[in-house]
């Protein structure tokens, strides 16, 4: 209990030191992190926002939990198993205790390579990796990355609306649909400051409107909602 409010003050510190920016473009992306197609989404198309800079005009909202389920008993069931529910927290950990994106987001995409890899036992190594300390893990052996994932696991079924299938992106408040590979377009038709960054500039601009979002071929491209999952 003691850690726990360790790390509930932990939080409360860190909301003062939040790299959010009231100008840009928000990007939630809602994902669980044994995904494959989730995985391939952050490694090789999310990547861009710091590839070609334009993570200067984002607030990027990670959000792991997915088609995860809260079970009656309070325990969660996870579409890839009880793994699937530790990485889950342990992503959500890192988040809360590096608020800087370029931070946490390093530590997410190494863990998320791993996973396209087949590497999975070696995720701690991650940590060494991205040189970030492994208070993350700490913070899940507290019980907090359970808090953290209930939160999460309540944002995510209050999408309106509901999402069919991870990765679900959204700009603004907006789903993109099967167009989430596409997001950097509509990241740039969104943003209304000065600073447009030159990838924009070789972007086509896509509107957000129900009507604009072009249907894009999902075949097996995504891990969908309510289907059977594992209690951990």
């Amino acid at each position: 209990m003691a850690s726990l409010r360790l790390f509930t003050s932990l939080l409360l510190l860190l909301l003062f030191i939040s790299t959010y920016n009231a100008q840009n473009v928000t990007l939630s992306v809602y994902y669980e992190t044994l995904c494959p197609y989730c995985a391939d989404f952050i490694v090789n198309h999310l990547v861009k926002l710091f590839d070609k800079g334009l993570i200067s005009i984002v607030n990027l909202r990670l959000v792991p939990w997915g088609n995860a389920v809260m079970q009656r008993d309070g325990t969660f069931g996870c579409q890839h198993g009880p793994d699937e529910c530790l990485l889950n927290a342990i992503e959500a950990c890192t988040i809360i205790i590096y608020p800087n994106v370029e931070w946490h987001f390093r530590f997410i995409l190494c863990v998320e390579r791993l996973t396209l890899e087949n590497k999975l036992n070696e995720w701690v190594n991650c940590f060494d990796m991205t040189r970030l300390g492994t208070v993350p893990i700490d913070c899940y052996k507290s019980g907090y990355g359970n808090v953290l994932e209930k939160q999460y696991a309540a944002e995510t079924t209050q999408l309106n609306p509901p999402h069919k299938f991870v990765p679900w992106v959204l700009v603004n408040g907006q789903p993109l649909q099967e167009d989430f590979k596409n997001f950097a377009s509509y990241v740039c038709k969104a943003y209304q400051g000065e600073r447009v960054p030159e990838a924009c500039q070789s972007l086509p601009l896509l509107p957000l409107t129900n009507n604009s979002l072009k249907k894009a071929t999902l075949s097996n491209s995504v891990c969908y909602a309510k289907r059977k999952t594992r209690k951990p």
